[in-house]
């Protein structure tokens, strides 16, 4: 069994990387290792958790700024905030439906490394827009810090956001810094029956278009609907088209009554109140309509109104469904293919209609044998290499794992 390194300092990490690097030993990075099964499957000679760095080691709610060591569980950092009110606007997903690991083992410092964020990142941004500060260590061993507690301190170079999304390959986060938001006092969640996927997609695309601060569009096939654990929206079986809206009781629900007028052309429109839309965002969060399986899942990501296209061309090479989350514009498509999970038939399909595809699971033979990020275009793919033999010159950390040269 491989080695497994649960250094408990950031000096620490630093030796044990400067070591790594001077006999060129390959590592694999972990937080909680609850995504060890997105990527390409790596071949390391060691295993490093950040899961010993666990603390919160600043928390301002007036302020609403947080400060947590990598390894810090994902669930502790929620449970802190939400005691006062507050939450991660950015709403990070949950990937155990696609791993099959526990999701009570995410950490922070794999979230903002994967940048991963969920519905309200129509509204909110993304991950890598709330974090403010990194402490690290590259490839070398070297540790750096980026950022501060506001957004001011980000001169020159953003480093911290340049290693979000970097799935480890780049370099160790050893603490973070972010921003938080208070929790809506009201949430309010509209849905339409039936709908196929590209009149949905419409409706969604005129609903992020108008005034009434829609932090949630989703659209959600019949076949996934029917796997969900809410009972109420489940037994429905048809297809489910979904806006949220947040916020004050009183601005919520006069903003709904607005929207309900501004799409009642679209159908009947019906509405789930505060407990049932957080549980029903919850659950999406976690994409609960994929648990349990094993068929490949696609993460593609697109302009909104091609979403419903590129669906609609895959179903012509093999069974596909889809979940399509802001506004259409990101596409959770499962498929039942060849051998390749459909890899050359999908990549052709998006280059065909733009955008990015990413394999969220599949199987470690079929992870090792394409390309599960979406293929870098030659300049890119320049960049990309001059920027690891940057942070990490011997090639150390999580190789392979995104691309194969890298």
């Amino acid at each position: 069994m491989q080695d497994l390194l649960k250094p408990a300092h950031e000096r620490e990490i630093g030796r044990i990387l400067e070591q790594a690097s001077a006999t060129r030993t390959p590592v694999e990075v972990i937080g909680g290792g609850t995504k060890r099964q997105v990527g390409r499957p790596m071949q390391t000679a060691v295993t490093m958790t950040t899961a010993t760095l666990s603390a919160i080691t600043l928390y301002e709610p007036t302020e609403m700024v947080m400060s947590a060591r990598a390894g810090t569980p994902l669930s502790i950092i929620e449970q802190n905030l939400a005691s006062r009110g507050q939450m991660l606007a950015f709403e990070p997903t949950d990937l155990a439906s696609f791993t099959g690991e526990p999701s009570s083992g995410a950490t922070i410092g794999a979230v903002f490394a994967a940048n991963l964020s969920g519905a309200r990142r129509i509204q909110a941004g993304a991950a890598r827009d709330h974090l403010l500060g990194v402490e690290a260590v590259s490839g070398r061993g070297e540790l750096f810090k980026s950022g501060g507690r506001v957004m001011k301190n980000v001169t020159g170079y953003d480093l911290s956001r340049g290693l979000c999304g970097s799935w480890g390959t780049l370099a160790v986060m050893t603490q973070v810094t972010f921003k938080v938001q208070p929790v809506p006092e009201a949430t309010m969640t509209l849905v339409l029956l039936g709908l196929p996927d590209d009149i949905a997609v419409e409706l969604l695309a005129s609903a992020m278009g108008l005034p009434y601060e829609i932090s949630g569009a989703v659209h959600i096939q019949a076949p996934l609907v029917a796997r969900l654990q809410h009972e109420g929206v489940r037994q429905q079986g048809r297809s489910v088209t979904a806006l949220r809206l947040e916020n004050v009781a009183k601005s919520t629900v006069y903003r709904a009554g607005r929207v309900i007028e501004a799409l009642k052309v679209y159908g009947d429109i019906h509405d789930l109140d505060d407990g049932n839309s957080r549980a029903f965002w919850k659950e999406l969060n976690a994409f609960s309509p994929f648990a349990g399986g094993d068929a490949p899942v696609w993460r593609i990501s697109t302009a909104p109104l091609n979403g419903p296209k590129i669906v609609a061309a895959i179903t012509r090479y093999m069974d596909c469904r889809a979940f399509y989350d802001w506004s259409g514009g990101l596409v959770f498509a499962e498929v039942l293919p060849a051998a390749d999970a459909g890899s050359a038939d999908i990549r052709r399909v998006v280059a065909s209609h733009g955008g990015h595809a990413t394999l969220m699971r599949g199987a470690p033979a079929v992870r090792a044998a394409i390309e599960v990020f979406q293929p870098l275009a030659p300049p890119v793919a320049a960049i990309t290499r001059k920027l690891k033999a940057s942070f990490d010159p011997a090639g150390i950390l999580n190789p392979g794992r995104m691309y194969a040269e890298t």
